[in-house]
Formats: C-alpha cells, structure tokens, sequence
C-alpha cells in the first residue's frame, strides 16, 4: 500500500508540474504566447521580456509554488500515508519535470529554474536560501538569467553536500542540478557567442502581438 501511495504522490506532482504557468498567465492577460518570442521559452524571464513585469512575477511565484507545494504536502501526509524521505524527493523530482516535460502543453516546458527553487525551498529551506542568493550574486552582477541559473544549479548539490551532508533530498538535488544545466545548452552557446539576452532586455513581439500592442495605444 505505501508503494501505491507513494506512486500517487508521484503522479499527482507531475500533474501539477505540468501547469505551464507562462502560457496560462500570458493568455488570461491577453499578452502574447511566451513560446512565440525571445528564447520561446515558457518561463518567467522569458514572459519579463514581454515588457509586462507583473506578468513575469506571477508566473514566477506560480511556477516556484507548484515545485513547493507537492513537496510541503508529501512532507506533512508523509507519516499518516507511510512516504519516506526518498518519496519526498522523488515528488519533487516529478515537479520539476513536469515543468520540463508537460502533459497538458505537448511536452514542451520551459527550462524549470523557478519550480526548482521551489522544491528546494521545500526540501531545505537552508540550501534554498544559499542556492537564491548565489542566483541573485551572479544575476546583479552580470545581467544574465541564464548564467545565475547555471552557476546556482552546480552550486546546489555542493552546497547539500559541504553543509547538511548524503541525505535522500540528493536523489532530488543533483538529477534537477544536471537537468538544469543540460536545459541551457542553448544559452550557453549564446553566452559564449555574446549573443545571450540580458534581464529586463525587451525582444521582438510576434507580428499579430506587436499589432495588438499598437492598437492598445491608440485606443
């Protein structure tokens, strides 16, 4: 029976990984479909270079929130259904890839560095709050989401592993860890390139967007 639990609690974080948040946000306020312009990533930098900031914030907070949320749950139905530690970060593995990989949107994600400041924030509070701040070092300092992301994303497993030591939450931390990196190949090549968008950088709208936006103007 725990097996089944556990298999349920698995499922269930992926279901709500899958929640693309940026496309869900971008079309409940009429913005342009966050897969159609910049990096064609459906994530919150991304939406941020839409030009329409509270956009950007809430899909952030959404997306940080289904990654936190399985994980916070699992931990506190964990006694009363029997699921382990190992359970615990196997859900918020699952979270995370559904942002990767969701079913609801044709398997095509976003790159899942808000879901997994999430399911660290809920795995560790500690190790969240080291990984953000590394985040935000890197991003204050060279404009780059996409390089804070890598650097914060290598950091992480080091840092569970110097400070709180071999724990189950590392069946968690280092496949996110490598997933993420492997996710910015892309930006990678473009950071090398000098070619990488910085934050807050606005990009070319979609012909039928960049319509609406004139149209919203005029009116």
């Amino acid at each position: 029976m725990n097996a089944l639990y556990s298999a349920v609690a698995v499922l269930a974080a992926y279901l709500i990984g899958s929640l693309s948040f940026a496309v869900i946000v971008s079309r409940t306020m009429g913005l342009a479909d966050p897969r159609s312009y910049g990096s064609k990533n459906p994530g919150a930098t991304n939406v941020l270079r839409s030009g329409n900031r509270a956009a950007a914030v809430l899909t952030l907070a959404l997306d940080a929130l289904k990654g936190y949320v399985p994980v916070v749950l699992a931990l506190a139905l964990g006694p009363k259904f029997g699921l382990g530690a190992v359970t615990v970060a196997l859900v918020g593995l699952a979270a995370f890839v559904g942002h990767l990989w969701p079913v609801f949107f044709r398997f095509q994600g976003g790159k899942g560095v808000a879901t997994a400041a999430g399911v660290l924030m809920a795995l560790n509070p500690g190790l969240g709050v080291a990984t953000l701040l590394s985040w935000a070092l890197i991003a204050v300092f060279f404009r780059y989401a996409s390089l804070a992301s890598i650097v914060a994303a290598v950091f992480a497993p080091f840092y569970q592993l110097l400070i709180w030591g071999v724990e189950p939450a590392l069946a968690c931390i280092v496949p996110m860890s490598l997933l993420l990196v492997w996710r910015h190949e892309g930006n990678i090549r473009k950071l090398i390139a000098g070619k990488e968008s910085k934050l807050g950088q606005k990009v070319g709208l979609p012909p039928a967007a960049a319509s609406r936006k004139k149209k919203g103007h005029k009116s």
